[in-house]
């Protein structure tokens, strides 16, 4: 008998926020350093909750900022512990400096991010402008697209983080409100001790110990500096083939498993439409219907971020004529302003046989992107490959009054 079918399941309500603190509580996780902030707030409030009832025995660290929330976490994983925090927007703008510090200094923090778009002006509601900020903090960013894949995911990324190889913190991304608070059935397993024996803590890691006195984090001259920061590279090339790793172990364990790179209706598609999060969604059902109908188009999801998986997406989707790939954040200034699409055209740069590539930028602040907007991108990708002048710019589909014919 397999794994899997020995496993008793729990079929609870969970909005994505409460499914990572379910994660979190099963997880074992000794630190979490909480500071509120729209739309993350209830997943450290279910996790105190959760204290507070006995159900997780954890230090529970109340600060006064998201600066000092990872700053606690980072403390936390120096001395050992498996820590926690989770933030959105400009909490995560709040934490950059931190950022760069918990990766430099291999610290295996995991930390949920609610996407939010950025201020000013302020704005409450769902882009991924938050995340794109944190590309080249050196985190390990996954970004999900089911209340299911946020517990799972949450549960894969200590494994990954923890791992010799790789330890670097790891982010988990999901759409603020879209998914935070959206509640679904997830399944979480009655007995919790499976999760700790799939990701059991890692005692072995150096840490701070009054008996064995070291440092971390001291002054490194240009003699040596530069060898510290190539050996978070091979780490991130390390976390890309341990990310993989993990998700078929954990296929394996729990009967679920997501790759880095989800696709649909590739065969003969002319055109493939790659996004993120659970904008997804909306894009799966667009397209699944419009195959129906005789369009020869395909849907991708991007799941793992950071490290970028080029060699997945050129294999996986290097066979369509024309890829477009929607982002939900501006890099603003640049030609191609898209970032997902950035590393979609330097994934096959130099490919002479490469598909034509697309940059399309919707959602920004929460603008509805409905089934209509996904038909309307893949009818206007079309009429470009026949025309064979694909733009050479972004197109912010959903503006008023910008019309692209």
């Amino acid at each position: 008998m397999s794994i899997q079918k020995e496993i008793k399941w729990k079929r609870l309500p969970l909005s994505t926020n409460y499914a990572v603190a379910y994660a979190v509580k099963d997880l074992d996780v000794d630190v979490v350093a909480a500071y509120p902030i729209t739309p993350q707030t209830t997943v450290v409030e279910k996790i105190s909750e959760f204290i507070a009832n006995g159900e997780l025995d954890a230090e529970m660290i109340h600060v006064e900022s998201e600066h000092s929330a990872l700053s606690a976490t980072v403390g936390a994983s120096a001395a050992g512990a498996r820590a926690f925090t989770a933030t959105a927007s400009q909490g995560l703008e709040l934490m950059h400096e931190i950022l760069h510090i918990a990766s430099g200094l291999r610290m295996p923090v995991v930390m949920s991010v609610a996407t939010r778009a950025l201020s000013a002006p302020i704005s409450i509601w769902n882009d991924y402008s938050d995340l794109m900020n944190a590309r080249d903090a050196s985190w390990v960013t996954l970004i999900v697209a089911s209340a299911q894949e946020a517990y799972d995911t949450i549960v894969q990324a200590y494994k990954i983080a923890e791992s010799p190889d790789v330890m670097l913190p790891v982010m988990v991304a999901y759409d603020g409100y879209i998914m935070s608070h959206t509640y679904e059935p997830v399944l979480v397993p009655e007995d919790p001790s499976i999760v700790l024996e799939f990701a059991p803590k890692n005692y072995n890691r150096l840490r701070l110990d009054p008996d064995r006195p070291m440092t971390f984090g001291t002054i490194a001259n240009p003699d040596w500096y530069y060898e510290f920061k190539y050996q978070q590279v091979v780490a991130m090339k390390n976390a890309y083939r341990k990310a993989i790793e993990v998700d078929k172990e954990f296929g394996k364990v729990f009967g679920r498993s997501y790759g880095i790179l989800e696709t649909c209706c590739l065969d003969d598609a002319d055109v493939v439409v790659l996004t993120y999060g659970g904008l997804y969604g909306t894009f799966l059902e667009a397209i699944r219907k419009m195959r129906e109908n005789g369009v020869k188009v395909g849907a991708a999801r991007l799941r793992l971020w950071r490290p970028f998986p080029a060699e997945d997406v050129v294999r996986e989707l290097g066979g369509a004529k024309m890829l477009v790939v929607v982002d939900r954040a501006i890099s603003y200034g640049a030609q191609i302003s898209g970032p997902v699409a950035m590393e979609v055209m330097n994934a096959f740069y130099g490919d002479p046989d490469a598909p034509s590539i697309m940059s399309v930028v919707v959602g920004i602040g929460q603008r509805t992107v409905t089934s209509y907007t996904v038909r309307e991108i893949v009818d206007y990708a079309f009429r470009v490959l026949e025309r064979g002048r694909v733009p050479r710019e972004t197109l912010y589909w959903g503006v008023r009054g910008v019309k692209y014919e």
